[in-house]
């Protein structure tokens, strides 16, 4: 009989033997840094615009997401397991995503945080493709995100009618003059 030091040395062995293998190490540490880098890219921008869900935020998000399915894949889950995993985390990360909207009471169309929420969202898409090996498909959807919000903003003010120079508030002003 082993003595009790050599048992507990022997289970802590078997709990961390799901990466014994190189390959599979190698793997799972690809996987996650291209999760945590495209999330963090995703991050900086929303960070370098001043709102609340920035770099740490989308690298976790996109981290979880792919820790999510790599784990799922690793004990075997079949595709309608894992597309029920993919579900939870699309739920999941959309009930996060709701606490960043902020409705005002002033105005009914007065909603801020749609587009970090949906920046959320996309970056546990990011996390769940960079999780399943396809990191050429999280890259691709990482830079189209950067696009649409990079260059979108640019190109509506460039198309955007100019504002009038009177409106009715100055009209108003006018005509109490």
């Amino acid at each position: 009989m082993n003595p009790w030091w050599q048992q507990v040395g022997n289970i802590i062995v078997a709990e961390f033997s799901d990466l014994a293998d190189p390959v599979q190490f190698t793997r799972v540490v690809l996987r996650l840094l291209v999760a945590a880098l495209l999330g963090g890219l995703l991050g900086w921008e929303r960070e370098s615009q001043g709102k609340a869900a920035g770099v740490r935020t989308h690298m976790l998000v996109a981290m979880g997401a792919a820790l999510f399915v790599l784990v799922s894949q690793q004990i075997g889950m079949g595709a309608e397991d894992m597309s029920r995993v993919i579900q939870g985390i699309i739920a999941g990360v959309g009930f996060l995503c709701a606490g960043t909207i902020i409705k005002g009471h002033a105005r009914l169309d007065d909603v801020q945080g749609l587009t970090t929420a949906a920046g959320l969202w996309l970056t546990a898409a990011v996390g769940v493709a960079a999780g399943l090996g396809r990191e050429s498909t999280a890259v691709l959807g990482t830079l189209l995100a950067l696009a649409v919000l990079l260059l979108v903003p640019v190109v509506l003010k460039a198309t955007a009618k100019p504002s009038p120079l009177i409106t009715s508030e100055t009209q108003d002003v006018k005509k109490k003059q």
